[in-house]
């Protein structure tokens, strides 16, 4: 994708102040291995982090290996992870998933974006965090509802909202790779503090001065 050098000089200018603002910025799902920040970040869909996190505080004192996830009863699983809302299609997912892991990989998960998504309830989203938080390898942009607005909002996408992959493929056009896996964490952090879904505080917003503001009202 062939992306103008002013489109590159708006992303940086963006990058660096979100780099000032949340520098410290990172994943708020607590896990302790790459197998636990999958199953985490399923069960995020449609979810608070906050309420992942109390989840999986007890469900992974329970399940401890890819081949726990796939012995586990599918009513079982679901009663654990009912409170993160769509239950039985995430529990669906992680016991597929986590049964593909020890069929395929040795309950290993794997650090290729393209082994990721070919995993049951693994899009890029899922993969990019895995690979990015966990494995520190930039795979691509993390695109989520917060960074999906934002980046409409910032001019750095023409896309619809709901199209997260042209989204990612657009920032990760203009932006460094060396700044996809920070990025996304401050982006993120940004999207809860200051550039909410519903009434942005553009008064306090450090882009102010940058933001052409696309569809803000």
């Amino acid at each position: 994708m062939r992306v103008s050098a002013k489109d590159k000089r708006h992303a940086a200018q963006i990058v660096n102040a979100l780099k000032q603002e949340y520098r410290y910025a990172r994943c708020s799902l607590v896990f302790q291995s790459p197998l636990q920040l999958l199953v985490a970040t399923i069960l995020s869909a449609q979810c608070t982090d906050e309420r992942v996190n109390i989840v999986t505080k007890s469900l992974f004192k329970k399940y401890k290996t890819a081949s726990d996830f796939a012995k586990v009863r599918l009513s079982t699983l679901e009663r654990a992870i009912k409170s993160t809302g769509f239950y039985r299609n995430k529990a669906k997912n992680i016991k597929a998933c986590c049964q593909e892991l020890v069929d395929r990989y040795g309950g290993d998960v794997p650090r290729e974006l393209e082994l990721l998504v070919e995993l049951p309830g693994v899009g890029r989203k899922t993969a990019n965090v895995v690979l990015g938080t966990a494995y520190g390898i930039a795979g691509g942009v993390v695109v989520d509802t917060h960074v999906g607005r934002i980046a409409k909002r910032t001019g750095m996408t023409k896309a619809d909202s709901k199209d997260a992959v042209k989204i990612e493929l657009d920032l990760n056009a203009r932006i460094e790779r060396r700044e996809w896996i920070d990025f996304s964490h401050r982006v993120i952090a940004h999207g809860r503090a200051i550039c909410t879904a519903r009434k942005p505080k553009c008064e306090e917003c450090m882009l102010e001065e940058t933001c052409p503001r696309v569809d803000v009202r």
